[in-house]
């Protein structure tokens, strides 16, 4: 069963910095594709970051390039987002997911299979 288990989130004002970390367990693919996401109260899901661990490719969303980098550590047991600059409408419940079937890219919250609880970032001005 895999299982994902965010942390790190909190409440920071605007410019500061948070780490994100997410465990993984039950993810037993050689290669892992997982990603980032973010939901604020009425909005869609949508896409943070991604990383693909075949070749350790990143993909981001255009309104975080620059601002944030998602990592893993060397056992692949652990997924990062570290995000600095923080701004304001970066304030949503961050969520860590895992997909089955890999693609190069960031891809939409339907493409993935698995799903941690969320953390919740809160950013004021």
């Amino acid at each position: 069963q895999v299982q994902l288990v965010e942390s790190g989130g909190g409440s920071v004002q605007a410019g500061g910095s948070l780490r994100l970390s997410c465990a993984v367990s039950g993810y037993t693919y050689t290669y892992k594709c997982m990603g980032w996401f973010r939901q604020a109260p009425g909005k869609e899901r949508g896409g943070v970051a991604a990383i693909y661990t075949g070749g350790g490719s990143t993909y981001y969303a255009d309104s975080v390039k620059g601002r944030f980098t998602v990592s893993q550590d060397n056992g692949k047991n652990t997924v990062y987002l570290q995000m600095n600059s923080l701004k304001p409408e970066d304030t949503a419940m961050y969520y860590c997911a895992a997909r089955d079937r890999c693609h190069r890219a960031l891809g939409s919250a339907n493409d993935y299979n698995y799903w941690g609880q969320g953390t919740q970032v809160t950013v004021s001005s």
